[in-house]
């Protein structure tokens, strides 16, 4: 790993698609809501914003290129954050779907999930007992009968039609250890480019577990297939965010919070804004201290093409 050990990349994951809006009157809807709470977010302190779009009727996830383009001009102009969004979008839609936003916006970063998988959440079906929508206990209760999509000839394609066609580069979302091995194959191929962005993810059900010990394999691991040629990131869903982004900020590595990956900020206590938690690990980072790096620092850390090259 590259040693960026002054300066640490706080990622804010906005929305996200596992969460649904009875959950929490944070989590942002709309795309006014989006813009709202990415620009609080970039204000205490996150270099990059990770996208999702949600229909702003319902608040079900959405892929439709027309309602991200609500809001990445907006937050555009108002921060300078890189704008990272999802190729991930969510387990029901397909890869056509998930590539129409990110292939019409062309930003610098894109998510990118290095597997199949699944990818099960239907545990949080008895998170709230009033639902706002009628598809929200069903989309969560069929998560445990449906997989993630991302063949190798999947990945291959979002790395040839949106990196290599438009300069985009990725957050390799790994949910495993053989989600390092696929990247380090598709490096010696020659289609994932260094410095690789890695962001290890834990305590998903179908993915690894969260502790600590598999923080540190994961790392380790990273390490010897890609050397000083990757940025260490993590994330933690759930009550697991916050510790596991210490010790990887604590080991020189970055990190990333959101209401896409916890809707909390304590004990039994929703956060009340994403910038909420921004605040909390930008300070739990300085007191490690570290750096927090600003947005052109994170895009000369990650080798990225640059705002003035978007499509937004």
């Amino acid at each position: 790993m590259a040693d960026h050990r002054r300066k640490t990349i706080i990622t804010c994951a906005v929305t996200g698609a596992v969460h649904t809006p009875s959950m929490s009157p944070a989590l942002p809807i709309t795309p006014e809501e989006i813009i709202s709470s990415g620009q609080e977010a970039y204000e205490a302190g996150a270099s990059v914003l990770h996208l999702h779009a949600r229909d702003p009727r319902t608040g079900q996830p959405t892929p439709d290129p027309d309602v991200f383009m609500e809001f990445l001009p907006a937050l555009r102009a108002e921060t300078d954050a890189v704008i990272n969004l999802t190729t991930g979008g969510s387990v029901q839609m397909t890869l056509e779907e998930r590539m129409a936003a990110p292939m019409r916006a062309k930003p610098e970063l894109c998510s990118l999930n290095l597997g199949s998988m699944n990818f099960v959440f239907s545990q949080m079906a008895n998170s709230a007992h009033e639902w706002k929508h009628e598809w929200e206990k069903p989309f969560l209760l069929a998560s445990d009968d449906t997989i993630f999509k991302n063949t190798y000839r999947d990945i291959e394609r979002i790395l040839r039609e949106l990196g290599e066609a438009h300069g985009t580069r990725f957050e390799f979302e790994c949910y495993d250890v053989g989600h390092l091995y696929t990247l380090a194959h598709f490096a010696e191929l020659g289609l994932a480019k260094p410095p690789f962005f890695v962001q290890m993810i834990f305590g998903i059900k179908g993915g690894i577990g969260a502790h600590p010990s598999h923080l540190t394999h994961m790392m380790d691991t990273a390490q010897r297939l890609l050397g000083d040629d990757h940025v260490a990131s993590v994330f933690a869903a759930g009550r697991h965010q916050i510790p596991f982004a210490t010790t990887c900020a604590a080991n020189g590595g970055n990190v990333r919070v959101g209401l896409e990956d916890s809707l909390y900020i304590g004990y039994h206590e929703l956060a009340s804004s994403n910038a909420q938690q921004v605040a909390k690990i930008r300070g739990i980072v300085e007191g490690l201290g570290n750096e927090v790096a600003t947005p052109d620092e994170a895009r000369e850390m990650l080798a990225l093409k640059g705002a003035d090259r978007v499509d937004f």
